[in-house]
């Protein structure tokens, strides 16, 4: 008996190890998760959080960047592996991508987004800098697509106001700048607070013990007094 239930702990570790080893890798991500060179896909919707027309939507609005000879990607993503950063990550893929042989390639850029902590990043190659500079790339990662990302997980508006940022920067434009932040009123309504109720619960309690206070002894007087 204590030989197979040393079996069976044996195997239940060594399943336990076979579990912790495998699932991560199902749903974190490194850049060599991800094809060697360039897919022709501009959307690689690897988080499944976009809707067939979401993504169509998206691509038609990254083809309107290829006139000025960018090659522009969104990638989404559940989660990173163990110790990369969302712009380390798309750094290296940007890195992996770039010489791939191809003579010449376009510049590229890549919107990121990770769906478990809502976060996005745009990273773009080097050719690239002066035109869209740091500043401008962790505003948009951080503010212009986080906030649809955490404000009701709207993906695809996140991937299309990032992109929309961007191209009025390489367009020429002034940079629009971040999105305003509705500030959230509270509505008027006749329900009592928490503070309200407790006051009033408070100032029953003290009603009630009064009564009972001045009942009690009368009637005791009345019932011995008889």
């Amino acid at each position: 008996m204590m030989l197979s239930l040393s079996k069976f702990l044996q195997l239940l570790v060594t399943t336990s190890i076979c579990l912790f080893l495998i699932v991560p890798t199902g749903f974190a991500l490194a850049p060599q998760d991800l094809p060697a060179a360039p897919p022709d896909e501009a959307v690689l919707d690897t988080a499944e959080v976009l809707s067939r027309a979401g993504r169509n939507e998206i691509e038609s609005r990254l083809k309107q960047l290829e006139p000025l000879r960018v090659d522009a990607k969104i990638i989404t993503l559940r989660r990173l592996d163990y110790g990369l950063s969302l712009t380390g990550f798309g750094e290296d893929l940007v890195k992996r991508w770039s010489g791939d042989g191809m003579a010449n390639p376009p510049p590229l850029i890549l919107f990121l987004e990770e769906t478990q902590n809502k976060q996005a990043a745009v990273v773009v190659s080097e050719e690239l800098n002066d035109q869209l500079p740091d500043s401008l790339l962790r505003s948009t990662g951080r503010t212009t697509m986080s906030q649809p990302m955490r404000d009701g997980e709207r993906f695809r508006q996140a991937s299309l106001d990032g992109i929309e940022r961007i191209a009025v920067v390489l367009n020429g434009g002034e940079d629009p700048g971040p999105p305003i932040e509705i500030e959230r009123t509270s509505i008027p309504t006749n329900i009592p607070t928490v503070e309200e109720t407790r006051e009033s619960n408070a100032f029953t309690w003290v009603i009630v013990l009064l009564v009972v206070g001045t009942i009690v002894p009368m009637a005791t007087w009345w019932v011995f007094s008889r």
